[in-house]
Parts: C-alpha cells; sequence; structure tokens
C-alpha cells in the first residue's frame, strides 16, 4: 500500500461508495428451520425493497421460494415480522400487495389461501406471526382487522383453514396479540397479549388455552405477565414444558412454568435475554433438546452466545466472535441464528455446537473491501445527567490512504437510534458507521436511556421524559468526545430517523451543541403524532411523554415544530410520502418553519417509501445527499462525485 496523503477530515477518498453499498448489500432477518432446511427473509434494494423468502438445503444451495412478483410482507402493526411460516416443506406467507396469506407449495406457483370478503378491500384483513396447526390442518395467527373505516383496526387471534382460507376467530376482546405458539402434542396454544396504553416491553400477559377436538380453545388461564411485567417469547419444549422471558427481576431472564402456579426462574443473571418487539417473529433462544436451550443474551449491549443445561440449571458461555446475535433455532447439534461482529456484516449462520464451527450460509453485504478501511466499535460509558451514566460505541476515523493534517481533529456524527425502546449493535455496518468513518468523519452511536439491553431500570428512565433524556445523552455523549480530545466538538452533527429523527430535531432545537443535523422520517409535532399515526404506537407517547390531552402542554413544550425560531443552525430532512407510522406532514410543517426563518434547510421526499427506506436508489440518495449537505455546511471538499440538491437559505 502505497504511503497515507494528508487530506483533511472529511475530505478522504473511500472505496465504501453509495452504489457498492446499494448494489452488494441486502436485509437478512426471520430465520427458521423445517426439517433439514434452513429458511430466511431477504429485503433487496436492488429489487425495490422486496422481501423474498430463501431456502438453503442439506445440499448447500440457496434457492428463492417465492417468485418475482411476489413481496413477503406483512403490515400488521406497520412494522411488520412473522411474515412466513413453513411446514413440512410448504410455506405461507403474507404478500405485501394485498395483505393476503398464500400457499407455495415446492415446484407451483403461490396459490392464494385467504379469499376477500365481499365488500372489503384485500388489505383490511392483514395476517401475521402464524404457527401450523396439524391437529387441524390450519394456520393460527394475528390478524389485523381493518374493514371499519374511521376506526381503531381490530387485533386478534383467529385460525385459518388450509383447505379453503376460513378464518375462525379463537382470542378477541384486547387491544394486541401476538406469539401464538403450540404444544409439541397440538393440545395446548400459549399467547402473548396487551392493551392501550401498554406496549409490550411495559408489560403484557402470557396465557395458555386447551384446544379441544374440533379446534376450539377452552379452559384459558393466565399464567405470567401484568401490566408492569413485560413477557418475551413464549415457548414449549419438546416434552411440553412451557418457557418464557421475563423482565420481573429487572432484567428480561429465562423462566419455566411447569405449571400455572409453579413457576421458576432457569438462570438468573444481570443481562437481558429479550428484545423489544417492535417486529413479530423474534427469538432469543431455542430447544437443542428436552435437556438443552441454546440462547442469546446482552451484557452491556454485547451479545453472547451459550448453552443451557435444563437438569442443572448451568449456563456454558461459547466463544464466538458475534456481538449481535438474533432470530435463534435449533436442531440437536446444531443452531441457526443471524448474527454480525464489529468487523463482519449480519449473516446467517449454521453453528455446529460439537465441534464449535460456524458456517456462513449468506452474507448482508458482498462488499469486498480491504479491512483495514473498518473503524472498529469502541464500547464506551460517559457521565450524563443527574450523576448517571449512558452507553454508547465510537467508531473513529479510519482510511489507510489518508491522514489529517497534524493537530486537526475530525467531524463527529451522532447517531440517535430509533424506537425510542431500542438499541443500536456494535456490527459492521457501512451506512451507519463505515460509510462515514472511511471519510474521515468519526461516529458515536447512542444507546441513551430508554434504550434497551441495560435492564429494566434504564430502558425506564424515557418514561415521562422523551425529548429530554435521550437528547441529553447524545450531547452529553458528544462532549465527553470533544473534551477528550477525539473529536472536534465545533463540528458535531447529529442523525436519527423515526424516533431517532426526533431525538435529532430536540437537540438541535432545545440545545445549543450540534451546529447541523439530518432527520430521517423524524417526528416534529408529538400534538400531531398523536392523533394521526397508527394504532400500534397511538397510546406510546402516554409513558413517554404524558397522557393526552391532560398534558397537551407538556407534548407542545417538547415539540420542535413549536419552536424553529430556537433553532438556528441547518437540517436536512428524508421522508417517504407513504409513511403512515410518521406521517410526511411531519417534515413539511418543520421544513417551512425553517424556511421562513431563513435557516438553512433541505427537503428530499421518496414516492412510494414508507417508514424507512428499501429502494437502492433512495438508500444512495439518502446517504449521499447528507454528505453533500454536510460538505457544504463544513465547507469541506468531497473526494466523491455525488448528485447535488438544493439547500434554501445557504449562503
Amino acid at each position: 500500500m502505497t504511503e497515507a496523503k494528508t487530506a483533511p477530515f472529511g475530505s478522504w477518498k473511500s472505496p465504501i461508495t453509495s452504489d457498492l453499498i446499494v448494489r452488494e448489500s441486502i436485509g437478512l432477518n426471520q430465520v427458521k428451520m423445517d426439517r433439514d432446511d434452513i429458511y430466511w427473509v431477504e429485503m433487496r434494494p436492488s429489487e425495490g425493497g422486496r422481501q423474498v423468502i430463501v431456502r438453503h438445503s442439506k445440499g448447500g444451495a440457496n434457492t428463492d421460494v417465492i417468485p418475482p412478483g411476489f413481496n413477503a410482507r406483512t403490515r400488521v402493526h406497520e412494522y411488520g415480522g412473522g411474515d412466513y411460516v413453513v411446514h413440512q416443506g410448504v410455506v405461507y406467507f403474507s404478500n405485501f400487495a394485498d395483505q393476503q396469506l398464500y400457499r407455495q407449495t415446492p415446484g407451483s406457483t403461490p396459490q392464494l389461501l385467504t379469499p376477500t370478503e365481499s365488500g372489503a378491500e384485500p388489505t383490511d384483513l392483514r395476517y401475521a406471526d402464524a404457527v401450523f396447526d396439524s391437529r387441524h390442518n390450519r394456520l393460527i395467527c394475528v390478524r389485523e382487522d381493518h374493514r371499519q373505516k374511521g376506526r381503531e383496526a381490530i387485533n386478534e387471534l383467529v385460525a385459518v383453514s388450509a383447505d379453503n382460507g376460513e378464518a375462525k376467530v379463537l382470542v378477541s376482546g384486547n387491544d394486541f396479540y401476538s406469539s401464538p405458539r403450540l404444544s409439541p402434542d397440538g393440545a395446548h396454544l400459549a399467547w402473548l397479549t396487551w392493551n392501550h396504553p401498554n406496549m409490550p416491553w411495559d408489560g403484557c400477559e402470557l396465557w395458555v388455552g386447551d384446544l379441544t377436538a374440533d379446534g376450539e380453545l377452552a379452559n384459558r388461564k393466565l399464567i405470567a405477565g401484568a401490566v408492569d411485567e413485560s413477557i418475551f417469547q413464549p415457548e414449549w419444549s419438546p416434552d411440553g414444558t412451557l418457557f418464557f422471558v421475563s423482565d420481573r427481576s429487572g432484567w428480561w431472564n429465562l423462566y419455566r412454568a411447569s405449571s400455572p402456579d409453579q413457576i421458576d426462574c432457569v438462570f438468573e443473571m444481570e443481562a437481558e435475554f429479550g428484545a423489544a418487539q417492535w417486529i413479530f417473529g423474534l427469538s432469543t433462544y431455542a430447544f437443542e433438546s428436552a435437556d438443552r436451550i441454546v440462547c442469546a443474551f446482552t451484557e452491556r449491549g454485547l451479545w453472547r452466545l451459550a448453552t443451557i443445561d435444563l437438569r442443572t440449571r448451568s449456563l456454558e458461555r461459547i466463544d464466538t466472535p458475534y456481538t449481535e446475535i438474533s432470530f435463534v433455532c435449533a436442531r440437536p447439534g446444531r443452531a441457526v441464528f443471524r448474527a454480525g461482529s464489529p468487523t463482519s456484516p449480519f449473516s446467517i449462520i449454521d453453528f455446529d455446537l460439537s465441534s464449535g464451527t460456524a458456517q456462513v450460509l449468506q452474507r448482508q453485504s458482498r462488499i469486498e473491501v480491504d479491512p483495514n478501511y473498518y473503524s472498529r466499535a469502541q464500547p464506551i460509558e460517559f457521565p450524563t445527567e443527574d450523576g448517571l451514566t449512558a452507553h454508547g460505541f465510537f467508531y473513529p476515523p479510519q482510511n489507510p490512504e489518508h491522514r489529517a493534517p497534524e493537530n486537526e481533529r475530525p467531524p463527529l456524527l451522532v447517531k440517535s437510534h430509533g424506537g425510542p425502546t431500542s438499541a443500536t449493535v456494535a456490527v459492521l455496518n457501512m451506512i451507519n458507521s463505515q460509510y462515514w468513518t472511511s471519510r474521515g468523519i468519526a461516529v458515536l452511536d447512542v444507546n441513551y436511556g430508554g434504550s434497551t439491553g441495560y435492564g429494566r431500570a434504564y430502558r425506564q428512565r424515557l418514561n415521562g421524559k422523551w425529548g429530554i433524556v435521550d437528547v441529553d445523552d447524545c450531547v452529553n455523549g458528544a462532549k465527553f468526545l470533544a473534551e477528550a480530545g477525539k473529536v472536534d466538538g465545533n463540528r458535531a452533527m447529529i442523525d436519527g430517523g423515526s424516533a431517532g429523527g426526533y431525538t435529532t430535531l430536540c437537540a438541535l432545537t432545545f440545545r445549543d451543541f450540534f451546529k447541523a443535523g439530518a432527520s430521517h422520517y423524524g417526528v416534529s409535532d408529538l400534538e400531531a403524532l398523536d392523533e394521526d399515526t397508527h394504532k400500534f404506537e397511538s397510546r406510546y407517547s402516554n409513558s413517554l411523554i404524558g397522557p393526552y390531552p391532560e398534558r397537551k402542554d407538556l407534548y407542545f413544550e417538547r415539540s420542535p415544530v413549536h419552536f424553529a425560531h430556537q433553532l438556528s443552525v441547518p437540517v436536512i430532512f428524508f421522508q417517504g410520502l407513504e409513511d403512515k407510522v410518521v406521517p410526511p406532514n411531519q417534515a413539511e410543517m418543520m421544513v417551512e418553519a425553517l424556511r421562513e426563518k431563513g435557516i438553512p434547510v433541505a427537503y428530499v421526499a421518496f414516492e412510494g417509501e414508507q417508514h424507512g427506506f428499501r429502494r437502492a436508489e433512495n438508500i444512495k440518495r439518502s446517504l449521499d445527499g447528507e454528505l453533500y449537505f454536510y460538505s457544504r455546511v463544513f465547507n469541506f471538499q468531497l473526494s466523491d462525485t455525488v448528485e447535488s440538491l438544493e439547500i434554501c437559505n445557504l449562503r
């Protein structure tokens, strides 16, 4: 390699281009096992964001299960997940265009299973999170009913006949349901349920019922959970014992219910074996046998792999390079999951439990770049308000071909994750970190108070304080790095998507630290959001802000759109025009306010995009557009040729 060139931070030439990222990257999730075959879902930006079910056969080949023209993606809760189920080689999936269930048998085209009822639109009935009931030849799944226009959707558990698609309601009456799980003998059904204003990570209930010979649900019993106890992933062991994850101790730990009156903790530790149920179908543990569980858990934001011997209740850690592990499945002697590390992107892993060897079945990114260009995540803990500490991952600039002029410190881009009840992970991510660090821009990815992975108390720091705690932690993380001499505090930027966009806009409006920012489909008006969002999150703000309209004053005080006169730094907005979670008017109101005030502002809207960008050309445009915006604001020369965009009021 040639000697490194001296060039200002931000102007370094990088091989990690937006074209390379969108051409060579896919999304990976929803891993499943059926007999000897392994399945997963690939989100392909090059195909307009289409989600394709892929099968890995025992012989080693990866093949697409569903043909072009079909998109395995449900809109239940708008975030989806639980898009498909496999039973003895037959795949049942929800198709995005019409939201109906289809049956895909090997060697044939998908067949419509659920007929549209008279007078209804196809998308009025949506299905997710199915399991196959062999005794009654049917699917048991969550259904979201939008037929009553102008009213809130109805969620329930239904049984859908695999013969003719007829649906029978099994459980209804509560606001939300998830995780229907059948016992091995098919005689019992477990499920989760919760009501407004709770989100599932606030509190939910685990129920069990008996399935009668004619398929009805009888003898329903509450097993665990409450308004202040979160239950995650009920699962039946091969011998018919019910397991689940609960945070009753302050941490999401694993429990066993030998009976409704006999519940005991399988292994107690200050670690999280659960996650926020933003999507259906999440899995952090699975049964390798009746006596052994394969599990993933997170400590201080880093995920680990382990096995638990149920006879001795002992946990044995498995040494792997992975720092994020999810969608865990298992069979005797092996585990399959999605995983990533600071030096490798998300991948589908087939793990041999005896030898400890891993086979990569698919990678999220096929980008071939010299690893010397990769910036490694550095976990940091920094002081924040009220004598507390917060967490994040710091990525310093890294490019073997360049070095900065002496005494220059790099600009900093702070990342505020969405949710806000979620977390960022220390996995090689081209868009979130490497695109920036290889150009000489440092990145701080913040797990602010309210994030998952650090226990219930840390998660509840945000209750009643959204727009305060998260903002303070992002500012204090940046100040911590600046005071340590690792970044230039006078060139600090912040960006985020969805709830992270709200944190970004609050930081730019109500604090005087960051010098520019980018909001990707972010919230600017809490009151408008409360009145216009979808059912799943329609009461979410009750815990994050306060009850509405009783605390209308707080919704006003914490909405950046009402205080645009306080904002005096440049901002760029990216927005999908079909977003039902954060509607476009959230961005447009803020853009107009900044235009009128004379603040430099740019607005990039995408036709056909919803909450989060899925099409290759739009991912590229948002990535390059944000870089271009910062280059104009901070006057650094780009080494890339990127498409320009209009920036109002920029002199």
